[in-house]
């Protein structure tokens, strides 16, 4: 999904920090910055949580990361399109440790799906609704 960012925060002109714990190739572009951290247990979310506000959208599977930006006020797509809310959350945590346990059982095995096209075209669209309601809220205050 990052050549997606990409290509919607340079139509918006906003700035992308793509964080990791090792290097990852971006784009050339002033707007676009790599934040590699320490290989600490959960560096990136950290750096990540620490700096995230109300003005910000976080992309990430990370449900974790997800909670603790949206406690931060910041808008949170998952990588698959489905946006992250307070309302949705809670049930998000408990399915993460349910299927946590079922894995330690040995009960569930393997990983997500593949990427579908429907799921690229429901993270555009998530993505611009909140790029969109970052700008409505932006403009609506006082200046």
């Amino acid at each position: 999904m990052k050549a997606e960012i990409y290509r919607v925060a340079g139509r918006y002109g906003l700035e992308v920090f793509v964080v990791a714990n090792s290097y990852i190739n971006v784009p050339r572009d002033p707007r676009i910055e790599r934040v590699v951290v320490s290989d600490g247990f959960d560096a990136a979310d950290n750096w990540i949580a620490e700096r995230v506000g109300p003005d910000d959208i976080v992309v990430t599977a990370d449900i974790p990361l997800a909670d603790r930006s949206l406690k931060a006020g910041a808008s949170v797509i998952g990588n698959t399109g489905i946006p992250f809310t307070t309302a949705s959350i809670g049930m998000a945590m408990a399915n993460r440790e349910l299927l946590s346990n079922l894995r330690a059982m040995g009960e569930v095995t393997g990983g997500p799906k593949p990427m579908a096209q429907r799921d690229r075209s429901r993270f555009l669209s998530a993505l611009d609704e909140a790029i969109q309601k970052i700008i409505r809220r932006r403009s609506a205050l006082p200046r």
